[in-house]
């Protein structure tokens, strides 16, 4: 399924996965969004708008090298903004408790090792 004919986020969520399938592309996503939350936080604390705008560098920058470089392929981020926010989070969320794996093999992505 491309991207183009995806009309819920129950249909985008599997697209999301396989468009993630390397370990090493979502490690990258992982350390964004961390950094984007600390960031945040910062924001938050110091009242900084300059911060704010560092919030989605932090988080994006990452996520795009990772498709640039270790996926090839284009962030969903440019067809599908919204959900691929929720996505990402959703990601980094089953990731944190440990209950990715099984997303990952009903989406038909193929671990080869690794904790990610």
């Amino acid at each position: 399924m491309t991207s183009n004919r995806i009309a819920t986020f129950e249909d985008f969520w599997p697209y999301y996965l396989r468009e993630h399938g390397k370990s090493l592309t979502r490690a990258f996503h992982y350390g964004g969004s961390t950094l984007a939350l600390l960031t945040l936080i910062a924001a938050l604390s110091l009242r900084s708008p300059w911060l704010f705008l560092a919030v989605a560098v932090a988080g994006y920058a990452p996520a795009w090298i990772s498709h640039s470089l270790i996926e090839r392929n284009r962030p969903a981020t440019f067809s599908h903004p919204l959900w691929s926010l929720i996505a990402d989070f959703r990601m980094y969320g089953l990731w944190l408790m440990g209950k990715l794996g099984p997303e990952l093999d009903e989406a038909g992505v193929p671990r080869r090792g690794g904790v990610f």
